[in-house]
């Protein structure tokens, strides 16, 4: 058996490495961290070959005394912390006394400090861990680190190594995260002699985010301010139009140090339910302040892993402030005029909207207060997975249900439509319609603009123009021109309907019931959620045999469609089913606004448009349940350069 013995303190600092310094990423990070708890205004970070041969941080913080700088070296030797009472309130990002000691058994070594106080600093020199010699020398205020050689000693580690393109930009990100958690300190990086990131340290978020994201995609976002039970929320996110393809834009602070958060990042999206496009995901820089002792620091060596007190609340802030924020924005996507390349950002290629659409969307804005939300959706159940969008060729077009000009009492409801065929839907617009002409009237030059009946009064008045394709609702107000995509516009507008607490189907007995055999699988989910679907109209009930029979419809759904639109919403349960009754109704809602809304290329009458348009125009309706925008905003400048009017 083999001899139990102690280690020889070489390789126990070697083992404690290793959890505190995994690649250079890791040393930048934590030589940051104590820049910014010695006070430093400014921070310039240098690496040579991805931080492998050479990692350089200065700052012009506190420094170091003479006495104390060997000190700084030993494992758990630290100037955060006293006692064990300490660990209950802990304000600064370091505290444990691991990192100096830990960078020092892997790397070649070099300090140089000096305090106010002193007239000289101190170089000082390791290797391995070995103090190899102190002497004054004449520096600048602060302290500079240099790290060479990083795993110089440890081969094992050495050889995980990624290239230094991939460990260059590992640093660069952890920069950036340092930046935008203390906009305070001017932050400088520089990869083999070129600089990649400055940051002006004027204590602005809205700066840093600037520098860090680029001009272009910080435009995309929007303010967040909230505050209640002991914590507050501030910070930017990303509009709905502009969420990503990954949660890679997610920046979660707590007390100004970065975290990955599972509990922030929840409510977050779900602030985002049913108004960004399925797949994508919302960016955020987003700053909590808590109490020191309602979070717990100390629960993994990164310090990027934190325990809340109280989760919930933490939820109920997230939620809330971002959700206030993006109801308070009342900006709308403007027309590309210019064709748009994809854009290399910081390594991340984009092809994002960038300099129409972010002009448009001004940061300045002033946020409601939070919505008013049932209690029971305070803190929903974890998002659903991505659902597909199934589309079902109808047999018979319906038209919408959804356009209540005098609702009945007690049913928030539509009055329906007249049925249409699919023979009803042109291919080819044909000529211009009297009552919504799909282009502007010919009017003699200096007649009056037609003025609608019962216009809502506005600030600014709007006024419909006609169609387009039969398809886009044209709306003039002021020096702008907005194009509304009615069908998107209506499927929320029935969303929002159908989701109201007082919601009430408008639901049609079938004289004879509708029979049909789906697939078992199918026919097992429309029973057990059969409860649900009686929420949107559907009454079914086990007919034997495998069959169901169907006695009661939603009123905008024709008998030859019933088939097919209960097979569609099987497929939606399937994927939901395991998720929370909010996330399967919502589900639900989004399937059934889709077959309610009125469709592009049919030909609706005046009002009908007009109740589109007063809902888009008065902020009510801007994004369509699966995220897309209802409307583009098309100004006069713009059209005027087009046809070269002006510069």
């Amino acid at each position: 058996m083999p001899h139990i013995q102690q280690l020889a303190p070489h390789v126990a600092d070697l083992i404690a490495a290793g959890e505190v310094v995994e690649r250079p990423a890791s040393v930048v990070k934590e030589l940051c961290e104590n820049a910014v708890d010695a006070g430093a205004h400014t921070v310039t970070v240098e690496i040579r070959n991805g931080g492998m041969t050479l990692i350089r941080v200065t700052d012009d913080g506190c420094g170091i005394s003479p006495d104390e700088a060997p000190t700084a070296f030993l494992r758990h030797a630290t100037s955060k912390i006293r006692n064990e009472y300490d660990l209950e309130a802990i304000s600064t990002l370091g505290f444990r006394g691991e990192a100096l000691a830990a960078i020092a058994a892997v790397a070649r070594v070099e300090l140089l400090t000096r305090r106010q106080e002193d007239p000289l600093g101190t170089s000082l020199a390791l290797e391995g861990g070995e103090l190899l010699g102190q002497e004054e020398a004449g520096c600048p205020l602060g302290t500079t680190l240099l790290v060479r050689d990083l795993f110089y000693n440890t081969p094992a580690r050495l050889k995980f190594m990624k290239k230094d393109a991939a460990e260059g930009a590992a640093c660069l990100a952890v920069v950036q995260r340092q930046a935008l958690s203390h906009p305070e300190v001017s932050f400088k990086f520089l990869r083999d002699g070129k600089q990649e990131l400055l940051t002006p340290g004027d204590g602005s978020l809205k700066s840093a985010l600037y520098a860090v994201l680029g001009r272009d995609l910080a435009l995309g976002f929007v303010p967040v301010e909230g505050s209640g039970e002991d914590m507050s929320v501030s910070g930017f996110v990303s509009l709905p139009t502009c969420c990503r393809g990954t949660r890679g834009s997610l920046f979660f602070f707590v007390n100004g140090r970065y975290i990955k958060s599972q509990t922030m990042t929840a409510a977050l999206e779900q602030a985002y339910a049913n108004q960004k496009m399925v797949g994508k995901f919302p960016g955020c820089v987003l700053h909590l302040t808590v109490k020191l002792n309602q979070v717990d620091v100390n629960v993994h060596p990164t310090k990027q892993e934190v325990k809340f007190g109280a989760e919930r609340a933490v939820f109920s802030a997230v939620y809330y402030a971002v959700l206030s924020a993006l109801g308070g924005d009342k900006t709308r996507p403007t027309v590309q005029t210019e064709a748009l390349r994809p854009k290399v950002e910081q390594g991340v290629q984009t092809s994002l909207p960038l300099r129409d659409f972010a002009a448009s969307h001004k940061m300045e804005i002033e946020l409601p207060k939070a919505p008013e939300t049932p209690a029971e959706r305070a803190v929903p159940a974890p998002p659903p997975m991505p659902r597909r969008e199934e589309r079902v060729p109808p047999k018979t077009v319906t038209a919408p249900a959804a356009f209540p000009i005098k609702p009945a009492a007690g049913k928030v409801a539509a009055s329906p439509l007249p049925s249409r065929t699919a023979n009803d839907v042109p291919v080819v617009p044909p000529a211009p319609i009297p009552e919504t002409p799909s282009i502007l009237p010919q009017t003699p030059r200096n007649a009056p603009a037609p003025v609608l009946e019962e216009e809502p009064q506005q600030e600014t008045p709007w006024r419909i123009i006609g169609e387009l394709f039969h398809t886009y609702v044209i709306v003039e107000q002021g020096d702008k021109a907005f194009l509304i995509d009615k069908h998107a516009a209506h499927e929320r507008m029935n969303f929002d309907k159908m989701r109201a607490v007082d919601y009430t189907p408008m639901a049609q007995t079938l004289i004879a019931p509708v029979v049909f055999s789906p697939a078992p699988e199918e026919g097992a989910l429309l029973l057990e959620y059969a409860g649900e679907l009686e929420k949107i109209g559907f009454d079914l009930s086990d007919f034997g045999g495998g069959a169901l029979a169907v006695r009661s419809v939603p009123d905008y759904v024709a008998v030859g469609e019933v088939e097919a639109v209960l097979t569609q919403i099987a497929e939606k349960l399937a994927l939901t089913g395991t998720t929370g009754e909010t996330e399967r109704m919502d589900e639900l809602y989004h399937t059934m606004a889709c077959k309610a809304a009125i469709k592009g290329g049919w030909k609706n009458t005046r009002e009908e448009l007009e109740a589109v348009a007063r809902a888009v125009m008065s902020g009510q309706v801007k994004y369509c349940p699966h995220g897309r925008p209802v409307a583009i905003e098309l100004t006069q400048a713009q059209l005027e350069k087009q046809f070269k009017r002006r510069a």
